[in-house]
């Protein structure tokens, strides 16, 4: 333990993650509007056991008590989303709600006091339905200058204290799940409405950025990005076709929302394969878009094998591969031997320190921040204990790989734990626990896990660590 809180700097960030829909409940409660994700939770077959985020972990009214989950830890970050249906019920400034704005700014309040630092998410997928009734969501070009809006709301309310954002979480999700797969809200399927949706998304980001540039960041000093997630693709064999295949799934994965922002359009793999379903960036979307981003947001959860498609493949793996499967050519799966968590995915540790390592080659080894990394178990509460250790040693790998990437130059800065609860997980409902502390959803009463009490070790060994060196 100690050794490895040795092998990252003092200034290392570390924190815990959650998002609004999934932990905050009171839906209806105190002028909330509804999102895309309850209405899709209320068409039959779409959520398991027909769960919702009605109720979720309750951090609406229990928000104190996280904290100081958070406090026992010893994390001093804690990233989270805004409602933005919670703030403007109908999306729109027409429908400022204050009793959400109050909420958000007892939130924040409430970390600074006890030193834990906001990062906060402005969009994590929860979409005001209203603006899917009238626009059609993310496939409209309308929506780009509402979320302009609804950002520059938050910034106004709360950028006197929040000096960190993230405009969009997983882009690729909303995009990919919501409109490509149908298993996310808003549950289209289609090989076309990905491409609009992600391109919108895109500019929402880029507009927002640009709104704090000019109006806030002078006078707040804060810092603005957007998250993005990934899996590492791992060649399957040393031949130039399957390492060629897996730089196309990287590319089609986390290139599509990086590139634009870092190297100024789409990947020309992409170009390639898509055609004309890919929109184009004019000029001046291309010159908002670059540079739109002080660090780079990382997601990362697995790893797979990439290979070249042959004609007789027997089909794409379950997992998906970062985009639609027909339009890359590339053929995906795991080796058998690797563990998997309770989502089936495969624990890979070596894979986050080659994606860390990627990122930083391609993108010039920008600021970077590990935003989520987690695992879901099939956790069980026994006499008032979680002794999850799988999760523990999940950890454990996963951040020894971060300080490989750090001592290998890599300019990583922050990294946090996906989940602070147990919490409701989208499609899959309250099926899979992430949480470092474990929720009774029929209580919601909150356990700290052994992975919590590890993590207060470690973080125990990074203080301790920080007085050495101030006093030295």
């Amino acid at each position: 333990m100690t050794s490895l809180a040795n092998r990252f700097p003092p200034e290392f960030l570390w924190g815990t993650a959650t998002s609004a829909y999934q932990i905050e409940g009171a839906a209806s409660v105190d002028g909330r509007g509804p999102s895309i994700w309850d209405t899709f939770c209320r068409t039959e077959g779409n959520v398991l056991n027909g769960d919702t985020g009605d109720i979720a972990c309750d951090h609406y009214h229990r928000f104190e008590e996280d904290v100081q989950l958070m406090v026992a830890m010893g994390v001093k970050a804690y990233r989270f989303s805004i409602s933005w249906s919670r703030v403007l019920p109908d999306g729109t400034l027409d429908s400022l709600n204050q009793a959400g704005i109050d909420f958000y700014n007892r939130l924040i309040d409430c970390c600074l006091k006890h030193d834990i630092t906001p990062w906060v998410t402005i969009y994590h997928w929860d979409l005001p339905d209203a603006l899917e009734v009238k626009y059609g969501g993310w496939l409209s070009n309308e929506v780009v200058p509402l979320f302009a809006d609804y950002a520059a709301l938050c910034f106004d309310s709360f950028g006197d204290r929040v000096k960190n954002w993230i405009t969009l979480n997983e882009p690729w999700v909303a995009a990919v799940l919501g409109y490509g797969q149908g298993v996310f809200a808003p549950g289209h399927c289609s090989n076309v409405e990905p491409y609009v949706a992600a391109h919108n998304l895109l500019l929402a980001h880029a507009h927002a950025v640009e709104r704090y540039r000019v109006d806030y960041q002078p006078s707040q000093h804060g810092i603005i990005g957007i998250t993005n997630n990934c899996d590492w693709r791992e060649p399957l064999t040393d031949s130039e076709e399957d390492r060629q295949a897996a730089e196309v799934a990287l590319e089609f994965f986390l290139g599509w929302f990086a590139d634009p922002i870092y190297l100024g359009d789409y990947p020309q793999c992409m170009r390639a394969n898509v055609g004309k379903r890919l929109p184009k960036f004019s000029e001046e979307e291309q010159a908002l878009l670059k540079g739109s981003s002080d660090f780079f947001g990382l997601n990362h959860y697995t790893t797979m094998y990439a290979a070249k498609q042959h004609a007789d493949d027997p089909g794409q793996s379950v997992y998906g591969n970062g985009g639609l499967s027909e339009d890359q050519g590339v053929s995906l799966s795991v080796d058998e031997s690797w563990p998997k968590t309770s989502m089936q995915w495969a624990v890979v540790p070596w894979g986050c320190r080659k994606l860390l390592e990627w990122i930083s080659k391609r993108y010039d080894n920008p600021p970077l921040y590990i935003t989520e990394n987690g695992c879901a178990y099939d956790d069980e509460l026994e006499s008032g204990q979680v002794i999850d250790e799988e999760r523990t040693e999940f950890y454990a790998q996963y951040i020894n790989e971060c300080a490989n990437a750090l001592e290998n130059g890599v300019n990583l800065q922050g990294y946090f734990a996906w989940s602070l609860l147990d919490n409701f997980e989208w499609a899959m409902g309250y099926s899979k626990r992430f949480g470092l502390h474990y929720v009774d959803f029929e209580t919601g009463e909150r356990t700290p896990k052994e992975s919590a009490k590890w993590f207060a070790r470690l973080l125990s060994q990074e203080s301790s660590k920080k007085v050495v060196g101030s006093a030295a």
